[in-house]
């Protein structure tokens, strides 16, 4: 009986404790909170599309990542109508455009496709128009940037004619790769822009063989723009990342402003069930 009436009262606190983390994040005041979260259309399942936000708003979420482009459609938020829509699904729901995100670089490289650097400078102005501050640059599978210093040399040129245009417009570039912290710093230095930041996820970097808890002080708030929170076929909390510490290095650094779920969506699961637990799970980590 005793048992009984202990778990009863774990779980009574437990239940508390999500409601007070429900009112934080719920509470309308005139301050944005200290942490928001979104999620990658893509994850969701609708990319580049208004149907994300639907999607989202019925997550819970504050807001959506959103692709700048697609491989079937290159020209992506550069189409007014397609800039128009994602605007307007926004405003209609209630939940943000986030940032932006430009995944087609891991199959038409920066490093060496040319018709790229219009891509990165259009993304800037959709960004502007769309009020959002920080764009995701990818560098994974073509792209990889691993072993490639002529690739970088590239990057950093390019990086390097954009970044004026970024800076003037208040956009911040993140590169987002397999590279370890100081070799996305040694890029940042050699382009010379306050323009350029690092997008950090933990899992890739964890993967890749880097030490996040090293890495994520190395880099603090002023280099790291933002933050992938994913488990890849994993739903947050459920794979190997030890997400109460990484949560601590966060708040330890002062990072403030938008975290993205991705890639947290175990195989033949439904994707709205698991992102309202993912979504939940990191209230508990840094709503309370």
């Amino acid at each position: 009986m005793k048992e009984t009436q202990l778990l009863n009262r774990r779980e009574m606190i437990k239940s508390s404790a999500l409601l007070l983390a429900s009112a934080a994040w719920n509470a309308d005041n005139s301050h944005a909170p200290r942490f928001q979260i979104g999620a990658c259309d893509w994850s969701v399942g609708r990319q580049l599309s208004p149907e994300a936000f639907e999607r989202a708003k019925q997550i819970g979420l504050h807001g959506i990542q959103v692709s700048y482009n697609t491989g079937k459609d290159e020209k992506g938020l550069s189409d007014p109508a397609t800039l128009q829509g994602i605007h307007d699904a926004a405003a209609r729901t209630g939940v943000k455009v986030s940032s932006l995100a430009i995944g087609e670089l891991n199959r038409v490289p920066y490093k060496s496709q040319p018709k790229t650097e219009e891509w990165v400078w259009n993304s800037v102005d959709a960004a502007k128009a769309l009020g959002v501050k920080v764009i995701l640059l990818a560098f994974f599978s073509d792209g990889d940037l691993r072993n490639d210093d002529a690739g970088k040399k590239v990057v950093i040129s390019r990086l390097e004619k954009v970044a004026p245009h970024a800076e003037k417009q208040g956009i911040t570039l993140g590169i987002e790769s397999w590279l370890s912290a100081q070799e996305h710093l040694d890029i940042i230095n050699a382009v010379g822009s306050r323009a350029v930041k690092v997008y950090y996820d933990f899992r890739n970097s964890t993967d890749a063989g880097h030490d996040i808890f090293k890495e994520i002080p190395m880099l603090g708030k002023d280099m790291i723009c933002e933050i992938h929170m994913k488990e890849n076929g994993q739903r947050l909390g459920e794979g190997p990342l030890d997400w109460p510490r990484v949560a601590r290095a966060v708040k330890d650094i002062g990072y403030e402003g938008w975290m993205q779920i991705e890639g947290a969506t175990p195989q033949g699961a439904e994707i709205i069930p698991a992102y309202q637990h993912n979504l939940n799970y990191l209230k508990g980590l840094f709503l309370t």
